[in-house]
């Protein structure tokens, strides 16, 4: 599944999100002829960034496609050899959890895969998943815990602490692999932590957690699992490219307390104002380790924390949401 200039037709769903961006971009850089889809193509104003890229203009074609409506992505797949699976809902306090977040993750799963399943050109399906599918499971997390492929959210769990989030990605990676078992699907798994790193597209995501340090009175007293967006995207190139790929990769580089993360920022941005002291302990993000064993036979070699934040916080004033 090696890559080539002009070889390869792949999919990329939800286009116009964070990780997708940077996803299109290294895949038109290696030379694949991109199919994305988005749910409105002619709103430019979150396409743009990528109707700027370089291979765009030969190699970048933008369909619509709902989540919700099966037979949505039949289309739009038709002569791939390659989905990738970013789409999914990120809303943090959903009024209606079920209709807002778990139905669009689960169900809009399930349409892409059976859309693939049935096009006898897809080869391998790469689904987003995360991290938050791994930890959320009640259990007491220790500083020598190393969490693994084979550590799963608990669902119970999650309803019970309203985790919607968590709950989604865990559900919609559950009904994938069954889906994927009963198909004859190769489908592998990303599983990110808190994904930072510059900005393609125009809306902040994730990295918004490192604008809040900014002018905060205090800092959370919490670990933070992050991993660049731009390995992340190389990390699901290699997952489709890499014949051996197959089940689940967590993919966190850092395992690091926000007080170290205030320290770069602020060693490398001296004049942001940023906070001196911890928030009241909480018990959801307790220290304990990621292996990263499984995901260096995709050959990836993590970019430095440090150059990570750099990176955020310079886009982040580039883009306009921080001044510095």
């Amino acid at each position: 599944m090696s890559s080539g200039e002009g070889k390869k037709v792949v999919c990329v769903t939800g286009a116009s999100g964070y990780i997708a961006s940077w996803l299109i971009k290294h895949l038109l850089q290696r030379g694949y002829t991109v199919k994305a889809t988005v749910r409105d193509p002619s709103d430019t104003k979150k396409i743009q960034n990528l109707l700027a890229l370089d291979g765009a203009k030969e190699r970048l074609q933008f369909l619509k496609a709902n989540l919700l409506e099966e037979g949505s992505f039949d289309a739009v797949v038709e002569g791939c050899e390659g989905v990738f699976h970013t789409a999914s809902p990120v809303i943090h306090s959903p009024t209606d959890p079920q209709a807002e977040v778990i139905d669009p993750a689960v169900k809009g799963t399930l349409n892409v895969l059976k859309s693939c399943a049935r096009n006898h050109s897809i080869k391998r399906v790469i689904l987003t998943s995360s991290t938050s599918a791994v930890t959320y499971n009640g259990r007491d997390h220790t500083p020598d815990m190393v969490m693994d492929e084979s550590f799963y959210s608990d669902p119970v769990f999650c309803r019970q602490q309203k985790l919607w989030y968590p709950l989604a990605k865990t559900l919609a990676e559950k009904a994938a692999r069954n889906f994927a078992e009963e198909n004859g699907l190769d489908l592998v798994i990303i599983n990110p932590g808190f994904v930072i790193g510059p900005l393609l597209q125009p809306n902040l995501s994730s990295v918004g957690m490192i604008l809040n340090l900014v002018g905060a009175q205090a800092y959370p007293d919490a670990y933070y699992r992050s991993v660049d967006v731009r390995d992340v995207a190389d990390v699901h190139i290699q997952a489709f490219e890499t014949p051996s790929a197959s089940g689940r990769y967590c993919l966190v580089a850092d395992v690091t307390h926000f007080s170290d993360v205030v320290k770069i920022i602020g060693k490398q941005f001296p004049t942001l104002h940023l906070p001196e002291k911890s928030e009241a302990p909480k018990t959801l993000f307790p220290k304990s380790k990621v292996s990263k064993e499984k995901v260096k036979t995709l050959s990836i070699n993590f970019i430095p924390l440090e150059v990570t934040l750099r990176d955020t916080v310079e886009s982040l004033i580039k883009k306009g949401f921080l001044r510095a």
